[in-house]
């Protein structure tokens, strides 16, 4: 009740017929929610594409499920009498999409099988499934309103190639790490639908205290948008099935399970010198020679003692890392690259007593190989550099160019 009514007004009203007692405010059941949520996410891409969602195998996945949904909707009376009182662009009344294509005549139980969907009762039409939380759904508005990309036909091409190279295993997905590194030219997943970083503006300081910038998302639909750096990260995090698409500089680096066509690539190995050199026998517990073979690793090392490659000594094998379908010369190159800082600076003579410069030796402790390599499984190592000074993988500083 307004504050400002006096008590000549309640009189009046009163006189009037006209009833003053608060109604009380109706609580929701869970199942309601469940409506309601699932309305409001069909409400949403109404707004953000201008039109209804449809049925179609070239539709993406989340369009064909809202386009069931609402068909489920449309046929409940329970839920059109949760919803109708909400419906303010008449979506629950078919009469309003004649200009749409109609649905295909597939049935809704066999497309959500198709899909992957698993309903408990193809009869329980409230049992509405992949109805995201108010918190995704949070996170998914913050990314900028869609427009049709203008230029679309110069990624165009670019998204049927990755289509192709994912295909093929020349590109990997891998599950997007909260907060991971984002740069122009990245690619991901988003709720089902590919997505390019085309542009990156320039960099500011947000309310947080962290680096920002506005980004330019071109979309594998034919849309773009405009959203903030941090909230396509927030998006990214809470989209479950978020993935990041894997660059072509090395390939699928590890296999997470071995199928009959992959390629051996050989190995990663890890060795330890045993020279007497008095500086390496001091250090012999961090100095540790990295490379990557296509062979046997022992038989590689058969003449380790007249090798200057091996320190002019035996050595042993600390560890090794099977690869499949990998540029092994490429891979090395990123191994040494990486870890150049801490490159061992020693020179030692051959027989001939010839200097020798060692170059693939490294300052290096075992556990901290091995956590590269545990990100180059992950496919993060872009996002850390190793300190020397600490002999620490850190977290990279957020680069915009």
């Amino acid at each position: 009740m307004p504050k400002n009514i006096t008590d000549e007004d309640l009189d009046l009203l009163s006189e009037l017929g006209v009833d003053l007692t608060p109604k009380p405010v109706r609580q929701l059941s869970a199942r309601e929610e469940r409506i309601i949520a699932g309305f409001e996410e069909i409400e949403r891409f109404v707004e953000e594409h201008g039109r209804l969602p449809q049925h179609g195998a070239d539709r993406d996945i989340f369009e064909r499920i809202y386009a069931v949904r609402l068909d489920r909707l449309r046929e409940s009376e329970e839920c059109r009498t949760v919803l109708t009182p909400l419906d303010s662009r008449g979506l629950l009344n078919s009469a309003n999409d004649s200009n749409w294509p109609s649905a295909d005549d597939l049935d809704d139980a066999e497309l959500l099988a198709a899909l992957g969907v698993d309903v408990e009762s193809s009869n329980d039409l409230t049992q509405l499934t992949h109805v995201r939380s108010r918190q995704e759904i949070k996170a998914a508005e913050e990314i900028a309103q869609r427009d049709r990309c203008q230029d679309f036909e110069n990624f165009k091409p670019l998204f049927k190639q990755v289509q192709k190279q994912l295909e093929t295993g020349e590109r990997e997905t891998l599950k997007y790490q909260d907060n991971g590194v984002i740069r122009q030219g990245d690619l991901f997943i988003l709720d089902g639908q590919k997505l390019l970083v085309a542009e990156m503006g320039e960099s500011f300081i947000s309310d947080y205290g962290l680096p920002n910038c506005r980004l330019r998302v071109v979309y594998d639909n034919g849309t773009e948008s405009n959203p903030l750096l941090r909230s396509l990260q927030r998006a990214l995090n809470k989209d479950k099935n978020s993935r990041r698409i894997t660059s072509l500089d090395l390939g699928p680096l590890f296999s997470s399970a071995e199928a009959e066509e992959d390629l051996p690539s050989g190995f990663i190995y890890v060795l330890r010198s045993k020279s007497e050199h008095p500086y390496i026998a001091e250090n012999r517990e961090v100095i540790h020679k990295i490379g990557v073979t296509g062979g046997d690793v022992r038989k590689r090392l058969a003449n380790a003692k007249k090798d200057p490659t091996y320190l002019l000594a035996e050595v042993e094998i600390v560890t090794t890392f099977k690869l499949m379908n990998i540029d092994r010369n490429k891979l090395e190159a990123l191994l040494h690259r990486f870890f150049d800082g801490a490159r061992l600076d020693i020179t030692l003579y051959d027989r001939f007593n010839n200097p020798v410069k060692p170059k693939e030796w490294f300052c290096i402790p075992l556990e901290v190989i091995e956590q590269a390599i545990e990100k180059l499984k992950e496919g993060t190592l872009d996002q850390f550099h190793y300190d020397p000074q600490t002999a620490q993988l850190l977290k990279r500083q957020m680069n915009f160019k």
